[in-house]
């Protein structure tokens, strides 16, 4: 497991590159990749700082609210639509989402798309 770098590495490295150490020579003396070393400059001269970014958290749901709404009024209308028909209309509405992603939105909602006669 790779832990990432403390912020305190991070700004010397940073304080480093800015006083024209080369990369190589910055990660060789603090002990880090030259890959992050290269990155560590890059956000350095980029202006986003040396604090790492927000790693994990929730994601909001693609079909929460009016876009489910209308995903399962429309399979209320039409019980035989595959996923892929769902999919492409909703692509069609602005909704950009994988037929995955509409194949767990209706089995969590309980809905089926058996066709029975």
């Amino acid at each position: 497991m790779v832990l990432p770098l403390s912020v305190d590495i991070r700004i010397r490295v940073a304080k480093a590159l800015e006083e024209g150490e080369t990369v190589r020579s910055a990660a060789k003396r603090f002990g880090i990749s030259v890959a992050s070393a290269v990155r560590i400059g890059q956000r350095q001269r980029a202006g986003r700082g040396q604090v790492p970014g927000k790693v994990g958290g929730s994601r909001r749901a693609a079909l929460a609210g009016e876009s489910g709404d209308w995903l399962l009024a429309r399979l209320a209308e039409k019980p035989d639509l595959t996923m892929r028909a769902l999919t492409a209309e909703l692509a069609a509405r602005g909704v950009r989402v994988a037929h995955d992603t509409v194949w767990r939105f209706v089995r969590r909602a309980g809905q089926t798309v058996k066709k029975r006669p």
